[in-house]
């Protein structure tokens, strides 16, 4: 390949991984819920929020590495979960574990993954690899996610990411457009039977096809006291992942987890509600003085979206579609290059808005744009 026709960013992987996927992988992937405000709004905020550098600062040495829940991570991105990673390449999940032990990072598996915990698990285990959370729906069949905890569990899981932002499926046209289903011969690891004559999870529910992820088997009457029982299940952490109002985090803090994920599912629930990044003020102050940890995901492309998520209170970030990029252009070693570039971008930022390390990243460095509003500071001086 010509050097100058090399990927150099998020959206160049983007297009060449839109090449190599059937154009109805590719729209699950890419699109939103309805009009895309909200997959829109998730990328625009960025734009909003401005990096006062710092001069005159010694920034010979960078370092990004930090700490989630108490486990090191040597950067502080990590992979949000996402399903069917199997549609962009063959190793699915696998390839995408692997990139992540070998980088150092936190890798959330989605309950919908191509490939089983347990095989996930295997991936990961590897002597300094990832941190390995494990993305969570509470099903109606409670026996079936009491049966997920357990594996988490015994399989070294080291956190439960509990989605709340999706009691129903939102509505995305994209997918009606296109069809979209998973195709006969890919298996819903952590529900499929080894024989794949007979895709029927342990609960007796068929989710062959488009399966339970688009036919409803997530409990909608999921509650506040739910949450307590998943709690009487397991002594791993709960990291609530979808909450968007800083009184249902001050709620989540009440009933006991160690962590939120400001999420909006990537734009694909409700569309037209705030990014994640316009939220995420609220939510960290809502945790402030307690020891629940806030992550952010959503819309984040560059170096300078990190430092700026960073500056606003997040202790990590994590990735969705990057990663399906990376691993559509070049499996692991593909979802290796997205973060590389990310981490070198990161480092960049730091290093010319004159910071060092990553509990040095506050709000002193970043203002709205508005702040630098020609109008009002030329009208402060008549």
């Amino acid at each position: 390949m010509p050097v100058s026709s090399l990927p150099l960013t998020i959206d160049d992987y983007e297009e060449l991984a839109q090449k190599s996927l059937n154009a109805s992988a590719y729209g699950y992937f890419r699109s939103g819920a309805d009009s895309e405000l909200t997959l829109q709004r998730n990328k625009q905020a960025y734009d909003k929020l401005l990096i006062r550098p710092k001069v005159l600062v010694d920034v010979a040495k960078i370092d990004i590495a930090t700490t989630i829940l108490g486990q090191s991570i040597r950067t502080p991105i990590g992979i949000a979960p996402t399903a069917f990673h199997a549609l962009a390449h063959d190793d699915g999940e696998l390839a995408t574990a692997r990139a992540s032990a070998a980088l150092g990072s936190c890798y959330c598996a989605s309950t919908y993954s191509n490939y089983s915990m347990t095989d996930i698990s295997r991936a990961v285990n590897t002597p300094g690899g990832a941190l390995q959370w494990f993305q969570l729906y509470v099903e109606k069949d409670r026996a079936t996610t009491a049966n997920l905890v357990r594996q988490c569990e015994k399989l070294g899981y080291k956190a439960l990411v509990v989605t709340v932002d999706r009691p129903r499926l939102g509505r995305r046209l994209t997918d009606a457009r296109t069809g979209f289903g998973l195709p006969r011969h890919l298996r819903q690891g952590n529900f499929d039977d080894d024989d794949d004559d007979n895709k029927v999870g342990k609960d007796g529910i068929s989710r062959t096809g488009q399966g339970a992820y688009l036919t409803g088997q997530v409990d909608a009457s999921l509650t506040w006291p739910d949450l307590d029982w998943l709690r009487s299940l397991t002594s791993l952490p709960i990291v609530i992942k979808g909450i968007f109002r800083a009184e249902d985090a001050s709620l989540a803090v009440k009933h006991g987890v160690a962590g939120i994920l400001v999420s909006n599912h990537g734009g694909r629930q409700l569309d037209g509600c705030p990014s994640t990044l316009e939220v995420l003020p609220e939510i960290v102050d809502a945790c402030r003085n307690t020891n629940v940890e806030v992550y952010l995901d959503g819309g984040i492309r560059k170096g300078t979206d990190v430092f700026k998520a960073l500056a606003l209170g997040a202790k990590a970030v994590f990735i969705g579609r990057p990663v399906i990029w990376g691993l559509a252009y070049d499996g692991e070693k593909g979802v290796k290059r997205i973060f590389d570039s990310l981490n070198y971008d990161l480092r960049l930022a730091m290093a010319l808005a004159g910071t060092t390390s990553i509990d040095k990243i506050t709000s002193d460095y970043v203002v709205p744009a508005s702040y630098y509003s020609f109008e009002k500071k030329l009208a402060s001086k008549m």
